[in-house]
């Protein structure tokens, strides 16, 4: 039943009813029932006229003379649900109610009162239905002002901690809204100490399983509801009101103790949650237009499709200014597409995941920038990268841009995904291009047998920085080929340049180049062809291990489970198909780079 109703206690606290002398017999633990009506009767049967909530009013003229009449009649009432029963001494019983009746209704939890003095019960009744018909009018006002101010806040677009903020200051009410990882968004402690509201949080939030989309949790005090829209839902609104609230709020100056919230608050968390789910939209939807013209000026600048002083102009129409600035390519990209390597959507995964996840990408890059406070044209510029042209104010500032903006992205990243660990780091980064040449042993990382990439997963990558608008294609595109490089890279890195990418990355910078093409099948052909014959003895992997084991043979042996004499063996089979000394280190050092260029033209 609605909480604007009054209680049967607040009902005995009207003048009308404290000018009978009101005293309660039985069934003090139902003072906090609401009261719907009130009903006068004199006929023992009136309980099948009731629905429920009544209270009702009597002299008793006309209840049964026996003790299993005034029981069967107590009895009626409870069962249909009524607040209470109120009778008038004088009449029917002079000196109090009979002790068989107060003894049924305190068995039921039913509130039975004597007036001791004679009472006009219209009085009684009129006074009861005006307070009914003022706390209607007191609910249909505070709704309608709940109604206005989220209204006004849509259409502002307003932030959702200001939604927030306002839900709280109208409720009188700690608000939060989380998101499904149960990470706070947003908070208001209205007034209260943030530290222990939000103390715990995850795990106080993972109890709290209301029963419906909008439900309160009595167990923990919280009104929660989902937020969401277009069958995607994105986070919880919570609002605490604990079930033995009994102090009045701006919003309900006349809620009664209760064990549910009042229905005003209902409507006041459910539309604070309607104008979240509009707002990011809403926002959402300017995002997408502003990003088109965002990707029409980077593809233009990349394509030569448009002049350059068009693409200056129309990007200073949208906040950006070009001209006279120090403009640097960054492109950002997941570091694998394999799924096991935690870089793509899953096998499962239906058509729209891929673009999803190159929109949340996008999305992250430019709440990144807006962070760090930095200038740039940013969107996608391919199925797997997103690009942005920084435009600094001067090269003195490219360092620290770069380094403000990886940062930034990484918190935006962990923020939105916060069940995702982070990424481990080596112990001692290495750089699979890297080769150490001392007293004839060399080192060579091998893809194929090496664990998978250790750092994060995704790549920010940045080209040289540039004078003029004219040049910014160079560094965009020097961007994309260091990201492409960088993806096997293991260093956790905050951002690459064409400096780190090494032996590794110039080679797959030149996958493409025939001559290097070339120059694999000249170093392994024969070995490959030898593979392809005998795909049980693999002697690539062989010659991998030895290389990477710097030529310990011993060593390499046990890497590849085989025993001394079988592994001697496969190594004399691969120098005569090679027709290579393999304890020569500049033939091997010539193998190790043919290696790197072969896992550098079958990476895509």
């Amino acid at each position: 039943m609605s909480p604007v109703f009054p209680t049967v206690r607040e009902v005995l606290a009207l003048v009308p009813v404290r000018h009978g002398a009101p005293r309660l017999v039985a069934g003090d633990a139902g003072l906090d029932r609401p009261v719907r009506w009130v009903h006068v009767a004199e006929v023992p049967d009136i309980a099948t006229l009731l629905g429920g909530g009544e209270l009702v009013l009597t002299t008793g003229i006309g209840l049964p003379a026996d003790d299993a009449g005034l029981r069967a009649f107590i009895g009626d009432l409870a069962d249909v649900g009524v607040s209470g029963l109120v009778v008038e001494l004088g009449r029917r019983y002079v000196s109090g109610v009979p002790r068989v009746m107060a003894a049924a209704a305190e068995r039921r939890g039913l509130p039975l009162v004597e007036l001791r003095r004679a009472t006009p019960f219209v009085r009684i009744t009129e006074a009861v239905h005006a307070l009914i018909v003022d706390a209607q009018l007191t609910e249909l006002r505070a709704t309608e002002e709940i109604h206005q101010r989220f209204t006004e806040l849509s259409v502002e677009g307003a932030e959702p901690a200001e939604v927030v903020r306002q839900a709280a200051e109208l409720a009188g009410c700690p608000v939060v809204l989380e998101n499904l990882s149960r990470q706070v968004l947003a908070y208001d402690p209205a007034g209260e100490s943030a530290e222990l509201l939000l103390d715990g949080w995850e795990q106080h939030s993972r109890r709290i399983r209301p029963a419906g989309r909008t439900a309160y949790d009595p167990d923990s005090g919280w009104l929660v509801t989902t937020v969401g829209a277009r069958g995607q839902d994105w986070g919880r609104l919570l609002l605490r009101w604990p079930a033995d609230a009994g102090t009045a709020t701006p919003v309900d100056a006349a809620t009664p103790t209760g064990a549910t919230p009042p229905t005003r608050l209902t409507i006041l968390i459910e539309r604070a949650a309607s104008t979240l789910a509009l707002g990011r939209l809403i926002r959402r939807d300017a995002e997408g237009l502003e990003r088109q013209i965002h990707r029409t000026l980077l593809t233009a600048l990349i394509d030569h499709s448009r002049p350059v002083d068009e693409v200056a102009l129309r990007a200073k129409a949208l906040g950006v200014t070009l001209d006279r600035r120090h403009l640097v390519g960054v492109v950002v990209r997941h570091r694998a597409d394999d799924p096991a390597e935690g870089g793509g959507p899953g096998p499962d995964a239906g058509p729209e995941a891929g673009p999803a996840r190159l929109r949340d990408l996008a999305e992250a890059v430019g709440q990144a920038l807006r962070d760090a406070k930095l200038t740039a044209l940013t969107s996608a510029v391919d199925d797997q990268a997103v690009g942005a042209l920084l435009a600094l104010p001067d090269p003195a500032a490219e360092e620290k841009a770069l380094a403000a903006f990886a940062a930034a992205l990484r918190r935006v990243r962990l923020d939105a995904d916060p069940a995702r660990p982070p990424a481990p780091r080596p112990a001692r980064p290495v750089d699979p291009a890297a080769r150490t040449v001392a007293g004839g042993a060399l080192r060579a990382a091998d893809p194929a047998s090496r664990p998978r990439p250790a750092g994060p997963a995704v790549i920010v990558a940045a080209g040289s920085g540039v004078g003029s608008l004219r040049e910014a294609r160079r560094s965009l595109v020097e961007a994309r080929q260091v990201a492409e490089a960088a993806r096997r890279d293991r260093r956790d890195l905050p951002y690459f340049r064409l400096p780190h990418v090494g032996l590794a990355g110039l080679l797959h910078l030149l996958r493409d180049e025939p001559r290097l093409q070339t120059f694999v099948e000249r170093e392994l052909g024969g070995l490959l062809a030898y593979d392809a014959q005998h795909p049980r003895e693999q002697l690539l992997g062989t010659l991998r291990a030895y290389l990477e084991q710097g030529r310990n043979k011993s060593a390499a042996a046990a890497a590849a489970h085989l025993s001394r004499p079988a592994f001697y063996e496969r190594l004399a089979r691969i120098g005569r198909i090679l027709d290579v000394d393999l304890d020569s280190v500049e033939q091997c050092l010539s193998l190790h780079v043919a290696l790197l260029a072969l896992d550098a033209v079958r990476t895509p």
